[in-house]
């Protein structure tokens, strides 16, 4: 049974070589319809830890199993529903192959000092404004 009062989401920015990597969607249904560019981000599954969900994450939609998480800041916010966002980070020594999952149709590592203007990301910027949070923030 889907919760109608709450979203809980776990995002992860992997960051490697001065870039961040940042994922399109396929199917979009559960996005918003957004179809700009996301952190990678999940809804967490029902009683999933979120350290768990980042860990899925990148495995399912990178294909980095490995990365060494660590929780940057949780975020809150309502519109229709309470959102509870887990922001998860990594900072990886090198930028690793991606292994693209089902439902990411592109993936790119994006130069921190150049990443995508707002129109073309997601909720209009809302992974810049993440992703600025954590530059500012030691990993």
């Amino acid at each position: 049974m889907e919760c109608t009062l709450h979203r809980l989401v776990a995002d992860v920015a992997l960051f490697a070589e001065g870039k961040v990597l940042l994922v399109k969607y396929r199917d979009v249904g559960a996005y918003d319809g957004q179809r700009g560019w996301f952190l990678p981000d999940d809804f967490l599954q029902p009683f999933e830890h979120p350290h768990d969900a980042a860990k899925r994450i990148v495995a399912d939609q990178a294909g980095v199993p490995d990365a060494d998480l660590g929780l940057a800041n949780i975020e809150s916010f309502g519109n229709d529903w309470w959102h509870l966002v887990f922001h998860y980070r990594a900072d990886l020594p090198a930028i690793p192959g991606i292994d693209e999952g089902e439902n990411v149709a592109e993936a790119h590592w994006f130069d921190l000092d150049h990443l995508p203007d707002s129109g073309e990301m997601a909720h209009h910027g809302w992974a810049t404004e993440t992703i600025e949070a954590m530059r500012r923030e030691p990993g």
